[in-house]
C-alpha cells in the first residue's frame, strides 16, 4: 500500500462561483494538460487537478474497499472543512478507480488540490490545503494525430474461439452466465492530450458518465450505485443489440430486445446480483417488474433502475463492496463465473470493469462500472488498452459477441479520432 497524505490537519474550503467567474465555464474545459480528474454528466459533475492526498493498492491487496475506506476515515478525521456549499461533492472529496480483479490489478483514490463543482445549476470550487483556487495552465487541446489500431490479448477469431468454450460449459452446467472481455492496442504519434477524447465523449454520449481518474478515461452508461442522503440507487445494464441507423428498423430491433428471451435472461442475473447485495444494507429494495430499453448512440440496453433506502450507515464505498463485481460484468455464480474469467480470457482487465466514482466526507458518492473506456500505459502514454465485453448464457452466439464487442469499442475509437474538433 502507497500514500501520500499530507501530515497534519488538511485545510478544506469550498466556495461558491457565480456565472461571470472563469470557472463557471465547462467542466471539462477546465482541466489541466496532464493530470486531471473527471467524473461528468449532461454538463454537471465534478472535475479536479493536483494532489493533495492518495492512496495506492497494490495488487494482491485482499480487502481493497475496506483499506480504502480506512484509509478515507482516518483523512475525514484529519480534516479542517469550512464548506459554504453543503451538497453532496462538495467539501472533502477523493477520485477512486478500483481493479476489477484485486488480485491482479492495482487500485487508486486521488484526493485533488483543486476540485470545481456543478450540481443543478450551481458551481462551487474546493481547495485543499494551500492551493491556489485559480485554474492551471490549459494549451489548446492536441488532437492525438493518426491513430493506429491493433488486436492486443487475442484477434477476433481466437477470442470467437474462447467464447464457444465457455457456451459450452455453461451448457454443461458450471455456471448460468460469465461476462468475457477483449482488448484492442491504441497507438498515437506521441503522448495523448486526454482532453481531447474526454471531450468528443462528452460530446458523443451526453446521456453516460464521463470519467478520468489516474489514466483511465472512458464514458459509461451503468451506474453501480450512487448514494445521495441515505438513498441508494444502481441502474443495471445487461442485453444489447447493436443500433443500424435506420430509425424504423432500429424500433423493431428495441421491441426484440425487450422480448428476446437471451437477453431478458441475461440481464435478469444482473438485476438480482444488485437488487440481492444492496438488501444486505437497505430496509426495502424496489426493483421494477421489467426493464426499459436504453438508447445510445451506437447500441441499444435492457435497463433497470433498483433503489433503495440504507439504513445500517453504509457509505457508497461500503455499497461498492459489496456490489462489486456485479453480474453485469463478471457473471453467475460470482465465484465460478471470476475463476472462468482468470482461466480463459488471457488478459489481465486492469480496472477495466471496476467501480470507478467519486466519494465525499459523508459518505456520499457515485460510482459507475469503468466500461466503453480505455487506459493509458503509464510507461508509454502513446498506447492505450481499449476494452469491450459481453455477457455469455447458454443461448449465446459466439460471432454475435464479437459483434457486440465491436460495437462497444466504437465510443472509445471515435473519441480518438482527428477528423473533427474536439
Amino acid at each position: 500500500m502507497t500514500t501520500a497524505p499530507a501530515l497534519g490537519l488538511l485545510a478544506v474550503r469550498s466556495t461558491p462561483v457565480d456565472d461571470a467567474d472563469p470557472r463557471a465555464a465547462a467542466l471539462l474545459d477546465l482541466l489541466p494538460e496532464h493530470g486531471g480528474l473527471a467524473w461528468t454528466l449532461e454538463g454537471e459533475g465534478l472535475v479536479g487537478w493536483g494532489e493533495a492526498a492518495r492512496l495506492e493498492l497494490p495488487a494482491g491487496e485482499a480487502d481493497p474497499f475496506g483499506a480504502a475506506q480506512r484509509w478515507w476515515d482516518a483523512l475525514v478525521a484529519r480534516a479542517a472543512v469550512h464548506d459554504e456549499v453543503g451538497v453532496p461533492g462538495s467539501g472533502l472529496v477523493a477520485f477512486g478507480s478500483f481493479a476489477f480483479d484485486a488480485a491482479r490489478a492495482s487500485s487508486v483514490l486521488v484526493v485533488p488540490e483543486v476540485l470545481v463543482g456543478r450540481r443543478d445549476g450551481r458551481t462551487w470550487v474546493t481547495t485543499v490545503g494551500a492551493a491556489a483556487a485559480g485554474l492551471p495552465e490549459r494549451p489548446a487541446v492536441r488532437s492525438p494525430g493518426a491513430v493506429r489500431f491493433a488486436d492486443a490479448t487475442r484477434t477476433g477469431a481466437e477470442w470467437v474461439q474462447v467464447v464457444a468454450a465457455a457456451v459450452e460449459r455453461i451448457r454443461a452446467g458450471e455456471l448460468d452466465k460469465v461476462v468475457l472481455a477483449r482488448d484492442l492496442e491504441a497507438r498515437s504519434d506521441g503522448p495523448l492530450d486526454l482532453r481531447w477524447p474526454l471531450r468528443r465523449l462528452a460530446a458523443g454520449y451526453p446521456g453516460c458518465w464521463t470519467f478520468c481518474v489516474d489514466g483511465l478515461l472512458g464514458a459509461t452508461p451503468e451506474m453501480l450505485v450512487r448514494l445521495v442522503d441515505g438513498v441508494a440507487t444502481s441502474r443495471v445494464l445487461a442485453g444489447t443489440l447493436r443500433r443500424s441507423g435506420d430509425a424504423n428498423k432500429d424500433l423493431r430491433k428495441s421491441r426484440a430486445l425487450e422480448r428476446s428471451i437471451k437477453e431478458v435472461e441475461e440481464h435478469g442475473y444482473g438485476v438480482r446480483s444488485v437488487a440481492d447485495a444492496l438488501a444486505q444494507h437497505c430496509s426495502t429494495v424496489e426493483v421494477p417488474p421489467s426493464p426499459f430499453v436504453l438508447d445510445l448512440p451506437n447500441v441499444m440496453h435492457l435497463a433497470t433502475d433498483v433503489r433503495g433506502v440504507v439504513t445500517d450507515g453504509a457509505t457508497s464505498l461500503g455499497l461498492v463492496a459489496s456490489l462489486h463485481p456485479s453480474a453485469a460484468v463478471c457473471g453467475t455464480p460470482t465465484a465460478t463465473a471470476l475463476a472462468l474469467i482468470t482461466e480463459v480470457e488471457g488478459m489481465d482487465r486492469g480496472r477495466y470493469a471496476g467501480p470507478v466514482g467519486w466519494l465525499d466526507a459523508r459518505g456520499d458518492g457515485e460510482w459507475g462500472i469503468a466500461l466503453r473506456c480505455a487506459e493509458v500505459d503509464p510507461a508509454d502514454p502513446s498506447r492505450l488498452r481499449l476494452f469491450a465485453g459481453c455477457g455469455i448464457v447458454a443461448g449465446s452466439n459466439p460471432v454475435d459477441e464479437l459483434a457486440e464487442t465491436l460495437a462497444k469499442l466504437v465510443p472509445m475509437r471515435d473519441a480518438l479520432e482527428d477528423d473533427a474538433g474536439a
